[in-house]
């Protein structure tokens, strides 16, 4: 019974996980778009030697044009991208933010 437990218990981490991380990965694609960048590009500019995630393509695809979206906060983003250990990507979105103001 207790590794029932145990087992139903990780199942529902790793799905909160799934879901938080998929939930970060569309707020930086949504951002990207909002600020009409590439979140491709930026992806790659912090993380050269990987290849680009097919969780970040899949949010790319269901963002929405600028114009629909809410306002995403740049410290937001930040916030949201440290918490999942991004300090790569933060970095870039940062330097980009720089840049626009």
């Amino acid at each position: 019974m207790i590794m029932d437990e145990r087992e139903e218990f990780t199942k529902l981490v790793k799905q909160t996980y799934e879901r938080d991380t998929a939930a970060m990965i569309l707020v930086f694609a949504q951002w990207c778009v909002n600020h009409q960048l590439d979140a491709a590009s930026l992806y790659q500019q912090a993380y050269p030697h990987q290849k680009i995630p097919s969780s970040l393509e899949q949010m790319m695809a269901i963002t929405v044009p600028k114009e629909e979206a809410g306002e995403i906060p740049t410290d937001t983003l930040l916030s949201v991208l440290l918490a999942f250990d991004n300090e790569s990507l933060a970095e870039v979105v940062q330097q980009y933010d720089k840049r626009a103001k």
